[in-house]
């Protein structure tokens, strides 16, 4: 696993002038997805064309606004804020030429002192989170959102399946708890029962023990199956997801 990192190194480039509608920040807290493990390891392959190096890595920080350009309205100096991961998709559906501003795969990402982008890049973060909680938020945190409340419209009540212990699954588990749903889940790991259980997951399923762990869901849950299923493992377990 280290020679994946073994050509990381600390450069120093001048910071460039910004454009009119261009913020700068000061970074106090960038945190780590799997997906930067998979960009390190040449093993990415989410729809970027080309990931030219050299890179800076990571797509996850918060910081503090330190300079505006000229027709910067959104932000303002002082402010403490989160950058998106996928700076062109601010809104909307996503579109395949989106893929191409995301950070730390087909730009430079965000493991630097200073970073700057476009100002509808930036949002603010509230009073109540530390920079590094609100670092870890950009692409776990809303793709779990996205998915429980935009995509799947998670009422109180319903119940919720989410596969192992990463970022988004991890989320997904507390989102849902919070909305009043009932969670289940699924892990290939003996020593992560506990914590999942003790995150409020109502039952726990070793899959690797449970070839066909859907139908053990299926008794789990009286034969009716879960009303929404946060799939982070792919091919491996998307037919028992279904």
């Amino acid at each position: 696993m280290l020679s994946a990192f073994e050509h990381l190194r600390t450069l120093e480039r001048p910071l460039e002038p910004l454009r009119r509608e261009e913020t700068r920040i000061r970074v106090h807290a960038a945190s780590l997805n799997y997906r930067d493990l998979l960009v390190a390891l040449g093993q990415m392959s989410s729809g970027i064309s080309d990931i030219h190096l050299p890179l800076v890595p990571l797509s996850d920080c918060a910081g503090e606004v330190i300079e505006v350009g000229r027709s910067v309205d959104a932000v303002r100096l002082g402010d403490r804020v989160c950058l998106a991961p996928v700076p062109a998709w601010t809104a909307g559906q996503f579109r395949p030429d989106y893929i191409q501003s995301a950070l730390g795969g087909a730009a430079d990402g965000v493991l630097a002192t200073y970073v700057s982008g476009h100002q509808r890049s930036f949002v603010k973060i509230p009073d109540t989170l530390s920079f590094e909680e609100a670092a870890t938020l950009p692409t776990a945190a809303l793709t779990a959102w996205n998915a429980l409340f935009e995509l799947g419209d998670l009422k109180p009540g319903e119940t919720v399946l989410v596969q192992g212990s990463g970022g988004v699954s991890i989320f997904a588990l507390q989102f849902a708890l919070a909305a009043g749903a009932r969670v289940f889940a699924i892990t290939g790991s003996p020593s992560k029962v506990a914590s999942l259980q003790s995150l409020g997951a109502e039952q726990v399923v070793l899959y690797k023990s449970e070839a066909e762990w859907s139908r053990a869901i299926l008794e789990l849950t009286g034969g009716d199956g879960v009303d929404h299923v946060v799939e982070t493992y792919g091919a491996g377990t998307i037919d028992e997801s279904i």
